[in-house]
C-alpha cells in the first residue's frame, strides 16, 4: 500500500486585484446611486410646484448650493464610473483581439475622465446672471432683476 501525498494548492500573487475592486465598487456605488438618483428626481419632481416648477430659475437655485452641487457632483462621478465600470467589463468579457480591447478600454477611460471633468466644471462654475446682460439682455426676464440686484 502506497500513501499519496496531497499536492498543496498553488498560492496566487498576492497584491491589488482590480476586478475584486471592480466588483466591489460595483455594488456599493449601485447602492449608493440608488438614493442619490431617487434622491434627485423625489426633489425635482415632487417637492414643491413638482414638474412644473423645473426651469432655468431652478437650477440656479439648486446649483446656488453648495450641498446641492456636490449631491449632483457625486451622482455624475458614480454614475460614470460605475457605467465606464461596466462597459470595461463587457468589452474584457467580449473582444477577444487583445490590441481592440485595450483600445476600447481606453476610449471608455478617456470618455469617462473627460465627461467627469466637464460635468464638474458646469457644476461648480455654473453662473445663472452668464447671459442676462449683454447682446440678449431682457428686462422681462425673472433673473434680470436678481442679477442687477447681485451686480450691484
Amino acid at each position: 500500500m502506497t500513501a499519496q501525498t496531497a499536492v498543496a494548492p498553488a498560492r496566487r500573487p498576492r497584491g491589488f486585484n482590480l476586478e475584486k475592486w471592480g466588483w466591489v465598487f460595483m455594488r456599493a456605488s449601485g447602492v449608493l446611486l440608488v438614493v442619490l438618483i431617487f434622491g434627485h428626481l423625489f426633489v425635482n419632481l415632487m417637492v414643491g410646484e413638482g414638474i412644473h416648477a423645473l426651469d432655468f430659475a431652478f437650477i440656479a437655485g439648486k446649483f446656488a448650493t453648495p450641498f446641492w452641487q456636490w449631491w449632483d457632483v457625486l451622482m455624475l462621478w458614480l454614475a460614470l464610473i460605475h457605467g465606464g465600470n461596466g462597459m470595461r467589463t463587457i468589452v474584457n468579457d467580449y473582444v477577444t483581439h487583445e490590441g481592440a480591447r485595450k483600445a476600447l478600454v481606453a476610449a471608455i477611460g478617456l470618455a469617462v475622465a473627460l465627461l467627469i471633468v466637464l460635468g464638474t466644471l458646469v457644476v461648480f462654475t455654473f453662473d445663472p446672471c452668464a447671459g442676462v446682460f449683454g447682446t440678449f439682455e431682457n428686462p422681462d426676464s425673472a433673473l434680470f432683476e436678481v442679477c442687477q440686484a447681485a451686480a450691484n
